[in-house]
């Protein structure tokens, strides 16, 4: 059975993205250099952030949307063996189009 898990108000559940094997010399890069990658998959979303005046702002992102988020963003948990991040609509950057 697949675990689901809804984030609560401004939350989203980000999938990273996959890190980079080569350098673009063409370098094979070892595994104790590697960076996590600040790129990922938006999974799930929260139905908005909570104003101070009671009312909900829409979250600008959605599932499916590429995002690009802070290096040190989020939470990481994992579900059924694969490995998220949950984090803050504030912690997300930007969206990737195209």
């Amino acid at each position: 059975m697949a675990t689901t898990v809804r984030p609560l108000h401004d939350r989203v559940i980000v999938r990273r993205l996959n890190e980079v094997e080569k350098s673009a010399g063409g370098i094979i890069i070892p595994d104790s250099a590697k960076e996590k990658p600040i790129e990922g998959e938006v999974i799930s979303a929260g139905k908005g952030k909570i104003l101070e005046n009671g009312d909900v702002r829409p979250l600008d992102v959605k599932a499916g949307d590429k995002v690009i988020f802070s290096k040190y963003a989020g939470t990481e948990i994992k579900l059924d063996g694969e490995e998220f991040l949950m984090m803050r609509e504030d912690d997300i950057l930007g969206v990737i189009e195209g």
